[in-house]
């Protein structure tokens, strides 16, 4: 048996890190692969033009993070279900999201768990996808429209239930 017990290794043991396949990629190297596959990634005053266009602004920043404020208009979507709510064939999807070359923007903290997330609505085939270039912090330091979090309507807290198509 391994040190430390059942099936998994330990950490800082030759084995961590490895599948059986190799060297796992380090977060840097999926973060680049990740933006190497978004078509831009707009700036707080860009998105906020997009959002005029039709562009969607998606929050998938989490309950605490949202308490420092919310984009107007944007549609808060938690990380967990994001996925199915932004994908247009799911049973689950949001209704606006209805077709699959809308742009969508997606929004959190800093910018980073929002960028490997767009790159996976990029394999979902929603070629628009992308996210907002420093987050949530970019676009509020920039002075753009934020509703204080307390003030958040109810009904932009969208729960999973399924779309009516």
């Amino acid at each position: 048996m391994r040190a430390g017990g059942g099936r998994g290794g330990v950490i800082g043991s030759a084995e961590a890190g490895t599948t059986g396949r190799g060297r796992g990629k380090t977060i840097d190297e999926l973060l680049a692969a990740a933006r190497a596959v978004l078509p831009h990634r707009p700036g707080p005053a860009e998105a906020l033009r997009a959002q005029a266009d039709g562009a969607v602004l998606v929050d998938m920043r989490g309950d605490d993070q949202r308490r420092d404020g919310l984009i107007p208009g944007a549609l808060v979507v938690p990380r967990n279900s994001l996925e199915w709510r932004c994908d247009p064939a799911s049973e689950w999807r949001h209704p606006a999201i209805d077709h699959w070359d809308l742009r969508i923007i997606l929004v959190c903290q800093e910018g980073y768990q929002s960028s490997l997330a767009a790159a996976t609505l990029q394999q979902l085939g929603l070629l628009h996808a992308t996210d907002l270039d420093g987050g949530f912090i970019a676009w509020a330091a920039a002075g753009l429209p934020v509703l204080p979090g307390r003030d958040v309507p109810a009904d932009c807290h969208i729960g999973m239930t399924r779309a009516t198509v």
